[in-house]
Parts: C-alpha cells; sequence; structure tokens
C-alpha cells in the first residue's frame, strides 16, 4: 500500500542510467505507470539517459516526495530495463501515458509526437525489483523490505 500510494501521489521519478564506461547520470522525469511495473516517459533521444539506456538499458529508479518533512520520507525503490518504443508498444504506451499527463493539465499526447520526424520520443522502463525501506526498525545495514506490486 505504500509503495502504490508513493507511485500514484508523485509526478517524477530519478532516473538512473550509466554510459559505457559506467559513468552514472540521474534525471527527473514525468512518469506515468502501468501496474506499477510499466514506467512510461518521454524525453529527446540526445538527452544523456536517452543515450545511456541506448548503449546499457539496465537503469534504476527512485519515487519519493521530495517536500516531506526532513525524516519522514518514504520512497519507492526500482530496478528495471529500459527502451525506447516503436510499432504498436508505442500506440499502447502512449495512450498510458497520454491519459495521465492530461490528468495533470497537459496536452494529449499522439503517437505522431514520439515518432519521427518528431522531436520526442516515448521510453519504457519494465521494472524486475521494487523495494520500500522498513522505517519500523532501528537496524543497521541493508533496510530495504522487497515489495511485489
Amino acid at each position: 500500500a505504500i509503495a502504490r500510494a508513493i507511485i500514484e501521489d508523485n509526478l517524477y521519478m530519478a532516473l538512473g542510467t550509466s554510459d559505457e564506461q559506467g559513468q552514472p547520470w540521474v534525471s527527473p522525469v514525468y512518469y506515468a505507470h502501468a501496474g506499477y511495473r510499466e514506467f512510461y516517459w518521454v524525453s529527446l533521444p540526445e538527452a544523456a539517459h536517452s543515450r545511456n539506456i541506448a548503449v546499457r538499458p539496465q537503469i534504476s529508479i527512485v519515487i519519493f516526495d521530495s517536500q516531506a518533512p526532513i525524516g519522514t520520507g518514504q520512497g519507492v525503490y526500482l530496478s528495471a530495463v529500459a527502451e525506447e518504443l516503436t510499432g504498436a508498444d508505442l500506440d499502447g504506451g502512449i495512450d498510458i501515458y497520454s491519459r495521465r499527463s492530461q490528468l495533470h493539465g497537459a496536452a494529449e499526447w499522439e503517437a505522431s509526437d514520439v515518432r519521427s520526424p518528431a522531436v520526442h520520443r516515448l521510453y519504457r522502463a519494465t521494472v524486475s525489483d521494487q523495494w520500500i525501506l522498513d522505517k519500523t526498525s532501528d537496524r543497521r545495514g541493508d533496510r530495504r523490505i522487497q515489495v511485489f506490486l
């Protein structure tokens, strides 16, 4: 329930990628999701995170409320594989992305908005693992609790 609420209540996720040499890069991106296991975003293919995904699709994601008072925040931590969408996957994905973005006041997105020659592309992260932190324990070390959404 905690992980679902965090995913539903927030608009941006921090997307962690790395280049061919392993140099990390983190980017905030607006997202939509399907079933808490697929996350969609729109980016320029020339953006550092997009270029990184093209050569190293394994990514990490964290979603959290950056306005939470100190010591009260909670986040969802995700491991995933990301890809630029094309074909039938693009059509279904852009519908998911557009519905959520319209709920938050953005204009409708269509497949033509993320297909060449348009400047943006649609990306999807398929999640393999999800965690939240155990905030009730005083133990040291890794305090992650795996969640299954």
